[in-house]
């Protein structure tokens, strides 16, 4: 898009891709996985002719971001420094951030961090960490895939999803972005007996177009995990009880900068991750609550699904903020 511009650096340490559009104050779009930069790619007109300078960058490890290949690297430390790492090289002392899935917790964990960087949060299906404090989440999903199918424990192992995911990456992408959304219900795969497949645990897609993804926009995001492959995205996922362990010192804590919620009534990880009431504990995670938010009708991807209600409400949180 005019005005749209790519941007490659070396950010805390590995190459870095991001897109940059617009003057005035900053806000950062973090995405999670499997997604890319492009999966914001609806909110950045928008924030921008609303005088806001976008900043999306990919992900350590997806889209066109380096992948270091070891887990270790995915810890919070890295991932919410190459956040700060990012505002350092633009010059900014400080922006709004908004995420989704891990951009979010990396997100959180930078306001924990290094709170003065983060001027607000606005969060997507994921309000607080879904960390329980007894137990680490990949201890979790062992007991879990005792039972059923659970993505989490499939990716646990070097070597195995990689290979899979890397050898079908479209057909993958086009059936867990249709199983995450709010067409199906995605703890349906979890009727699928341990040791199945993930691809094949997975709800067959229909042809594109669908009513909130074209097939180009669906290839903007293919192409990119085409040349990558998955490993930096697993490794977010093989690094879960690292960063559980290095969030013990603020464990119990609440981020102190403006906050927003934003949900839908078809999100998988507010039902299954975040606890029995996961609305209800935001206050317990967050002092400075602002709004809470649910859009109706959408699954996780809530941001290309609903895109027109979830722009609405940033543009109104930001004017707040302004």
């Amino acid at each position: 898009m005019p005005g749209w511009f790519h941007h490659h650096a070396r950010i805390n340490g590995i190459a870095t891709h991001f897109v940059e559009a617009g003057q005035g104050p900053a806000i950062m779009l973090c995405h999670g996985f499997p997604h890319t930069w492009y999966s914001w790619h609806r909110q950045i007109g928008p924030l921008v002719e609303a005088g806001w300078r976008v900043i999306v960058p990919d992900m350590r490890g997806m889209g066109q971001t380096e992948a270091p290949p070891d887990a270790s690297a995915y810890d919070c430390v890295q991932t919410a420094g190459d956040l700060a790492g990012l505002l350092d090289h633009l010059g900014l002392e400080s922006a709004v951030f908004a995420g989704l899935d891990f951009g979010i917790f990396a997100i959180f964990d930078l306001a924990h961090q290094l709170p003065e960087r983060v001027r607000a949060i606005i969060a997507l299906e994921n309000p607080h960490y879904p960390d329980r404090p007894d137990k680490t989440p990949l201890e979790e999903a062992v007991e879990w895939a005792q039972d059923h199918f659970v993505h989490i424990d499939y990716f646990r192992p070097v070597g195995v999803a990689e290979i899979a995911l890397d050898a079908a990456p479209r057909l993958f992408l086009a059936r867990v972005f249709y199983a995450l959304s709010g067409d199906f219900h995605y703890l349906d795969v979890w009727q699928h007996p341990p040791g199945t497949p993930y691809i094949d645990a997975l709800p067959e897609a229909p042809s594109f177009p669908w009513a909130w993804l074209s097939e180009a926009e669906f290839e903007a995001i293919a192409a990119d995990y085409d040349r990558s492959g998955f490993l930096g995205g697993l490794n977010w996922y093989r690094a879960m009880d690292i960063r559980w362990h290095q969030r013990t010192p603020w464990r119990g804590q609440k981020t102190q900068c403006p906050y927003w919620f934003i949900g839908s009534d078809h999100d998988v990880d507010l039902e299954a991750w975040h606890g029995e009431d996961p609305l209800a504990a935001i206050h317990d995670h967050h002092a400075d609550v602002r709004g809470v938010d649910m859009i109706k009708g959408a699954g996780h991807l809530i941001q290309l699904e609903k895109s027109d209600e979830v722009n609405r409400l940033m543009l109104r949180h930001l004017a707040e903020l302004a």
